[in-house]
């Protein structure tokens, strides 16, 4: 199919007016945001985005997850659609950019679109998955994951936030409950535009990551049983310390992800000691492990290690362990033909580009499940997100956004 001209390039000022724009709904307390989702902030700036969508002509669809569908027709109406697009919520201290750039990106190239007057073949559809961030409402990806197969709909409206609000009846409360079924949309491919998230494109001084994987992971949840006791009288041999159980085990996530470098990463996140007091020795702990790699052989040997690992420093300890999974996904390999539409792009407007491997996850992940699929992604400065700090320069959105609209119009193809 014939790519598009590398003079074809988006507005970068109006990119960056709109990422603004929507950076006033739901702010946060120092210069991020807060749009977690189905609060009445998401309602808000969900509206704003259909306004924008409608104002260049196209139609919004809603499903019964919340997700949005913004769709300008193309020439053929019975082509299969290119999809493109992320999600509007946020984190409770979240940036302006974290899945907002993919959103607006999406729409920016539908008004370049317009503004040349291109007309595509395929249809293309700009999206906006609910809950993606899981803050809230967890598991994160929730809407993408239902629409991937991956969850069930009425397990999803059940799920609870912190107060015990339901996600079926928040949806429901902010008016952003549609009447279409989930997943019932073929797609031609789908992109996605997002942050990196992470340093590597920055210190590589590179303009484009051309998303090849996605890490799988592991979540294990620990739990060592010694005895709690004095921590002035209880002699040293005596001694059945849960806490050091947990030091030895941090210590060995740590050596064993080091041993599967470049792409493996592993960390000791959450921590519960009991009876948490300082003159007691702990004698028990919970705590989770958090292992990812985009190689499913690698994850599940990390995982395999990390459980032997256990067994052994708990018996030396003369504590009792148990390890129960409590998340997993497999590695994603991204689609060959999309991710190579993103380099090809890269390429033919002059960006510096390298293969990158997304260590978070992202709806483009289940979506990868149903359809072809691959991500863009920019750098952003110190690589920090989740954060209000986060922060990208208009250039960076701008490598993105002209990646993003040369990869999707080529998928799309242009007619005469």
């Amino acid at each position: 199919m014939a790519a598009p001209g590398e003079n074809l390039r988006i507005d970068p000022d109006r990119l960056w007016d709109s990422l603004m724009e929507m950076a006033k709904i739901g702010p946060g307390v120092a210069g991020g945001n807060n749009r977690q989702a189905l609060t009445d902030e998401d309602g808000e700036g969900r509206h704003l985005f259909k306004r924008w969508c409608e104002e260049a002509g196209m139609t919004v669809s809603v499903d019964k997850m919340g997700t949005m569908f913004a769709r300008r027709e193309g020439a053929d109406p019975d082509a299969l659609p290119v999809y493109v697009g992320s999600h509007l919520d946020t984190q409770p201290t979240g940036g302006k950019y974290d899945g907002v750039l993919g959103v607006l990106g999406g729409l920016e190239v539908i008004r370049t679109l317009n503004d040349l007057g291109i007309k595509t073949k395929h249809p293309i559809v700009v999206t906006n998955w609910t809950n993606e961030e899981g803050t809230r409402f967890a598991p994160a990806m929730l809407a993408s994951g239902v629409f991937a197969g991956v969850h069930d709909l009425e397990w999803a409206y059940g799920r609870a936030d912190a107060k015990g609000k339901q996600y079926g009846d928040e949806l429901e409360r902010i008016g952003w409950k549609g009447e279409e079924e989930v997943g019932n949309r073929p797609m031609k491919a789908f992109f996605e535009l997002h942050i990196e998230q992470g340093p590597i494109l920055e210190d590589e001084g590179v303009d484009i990551g051309v998303v090849t994987h996605g890490q799988g992971l592991w979540w294990l949840q620990v739990t060592l049983t010694g005895k709690d006791a004095h921590t002035g009288s209880t002699p040293m041999p005596k001694r059945r310390n849960a806490g050091l159980g947990m030091a030895r085990v941090t210590e060995l996530v740590h050596e064993v992800a080091m041993d599967y470098q470049p792409d493996a990463v592993g960390a000791i996140g959450h921590v519960e000691v009991y009876p948490n007091s300082r003159n007691v020795i702990p004698g028990k702990v919970i705590f989770t492990i958090d292992i990812r790699s985009p190689d499913e052989r690698v994850l599940n040997e990390m995982r395999t290690r990390i459980e032997q690992g256990i067994a052994t420093i708990a018996e030396a300890l003369d504590i009792t362990h148990e390890v129960e999974p409590v998340g997993h996904f497999d590695p994603v390999t991204f689609d060959e033909g999309c991710v190579n539409a993103i380099r090809g792009a890269a390429e033919r407007l002059g960006y510096s580009h390298m293969n990158i491997v997304s260590g978070a996850g992202h709806d483009a992940c289940w979506i990868n499940r149903v359809a072809p699929t691959a991500m863009v992604m920019c750098p952003c400065v110190d690589g920090l997100s989740h954060n209000e700090a986060e922060e990208i320069t208009k250039d960076w959105a701008r490598a993105g956004a002209d990646v993003l609209f040369h990869a999707v119009v080529e998928t799309a193809e242009i007619v005469e």
